[in-house]
């Protein structure tokens, strides 16, 4: 078993897996032993190759990752859904410790984020390789954010849709209810080309201060949000890794191109 990473309540991992790299089927039949019953038939159902990849490595990067920080056997690790869908620890002996995870996948990108004792969401799109139409914004954003996007020259559009839907996505996330969160409930506004604000109708029983924000492009076609709880008066630094589960890994530097404006961006 690979040595235990520490993981302070100060901190959050982000884990990172380009799942069209890991093409190697002798690796592919030892992340499938790792997998309990109901989850190796349901990557047989996916129809197509790439699909049934993608959820395999998913389900071993989860496993393998969760392992670093207790000890339990990658194999062992037993997961129930919230209300809403949402995938939780179930194992007693690392939810004592306040440990959770969240993930989000696109076109050849696997992100894992972890913590301890903080409600955590995060969400990755492959802008580039994902076409949306506009008419998303109008039917489902907050009137702010649909100004603000017709505001935008034309060339930028799709970006800036991006931008939003990560940020709005990941709070989703960490709240942990999914899209039973109206999405035209709570909007995103730029101070300036670095920050990032929330606001929240008081429909939703939520307060803007209660969470913090980053944004960064991990390679220039992908865009990744994160949305964390804020717990004491000290910001949570990242770290960020990317890994081959059972294979290796190593620290990604990445320059965040947004942070919450009380936030200061952390160093890896």
């Amino acid at each position: 078993m690979n040595h235990v990473i520490p993981l302070t309540p100060s901190e959050i991992h982000l884990w990172l897996a380009f799942y069209d790299g890991i093409t190697e089927q002798n690796l592919h039949s030892i992340y499938r032993e790792l997998l309990n019953p109901a989850e190796r038939e349901q990557e047989s159902r996916f129809y197509f190759a790439r699909d049934r990849l993608r959820y395999l490595v998913t389900r071993a990067l989860v496993r393998t990752v969760l392992s670093r920080y207790a000890p339990i056997r990658p194999e062992d690790w037993v997961f129930s859904t919230n209300a809403y869908g949402r995938p939780e620890i179930f194992n007693e002996q690392a939810r004592d410790t306040g440990l959770s995870f969240n993930i989000s996948h696109t076109h050849s990108l696997i992100t894992m984020g972890v913590t301890k004792r903080r409600a955590l969401g995060v969400d990755v799109e492959n802008f580039l390789a994902r076409e949306v139409s506009l008419d998303i914004a109008d039917r489902f954003f907050a009137p702010q954010e649909v100004a603000a996007l017709a505001a935008t020259p034309q060339r930028q559009r799709q970006y800036r849709f991006f931008e939003y839907w990560t940020f709005k996505e990941a709070y989703i996330k960490a709240r942990g209810m999914g899209l039973s969160l109206p999405l035209d409930k709570f909007s995103f506004h730029y101070p300036n080309d670095r920050a990032v604000e929330i606001a929240i109708d008081p429909e939703l029983a939520d307060e803007s201060r209660r969470w913090q924000f980053w944004q960064f492009r991990p390679t220039p076609e992908y865009l990744l949000a994160i949305c964390a709880e804020r717990v004491g008066a000290q910001s949570p630094s990242l770290v960020v890794r990317q890994a081959i589960p059972m294979l290796g890994e190593k620290r990604y530097v990445v320059e965040y191109l947004r942070v919450s404006e009380t936030v200061k961006a952390a160093h890896n």
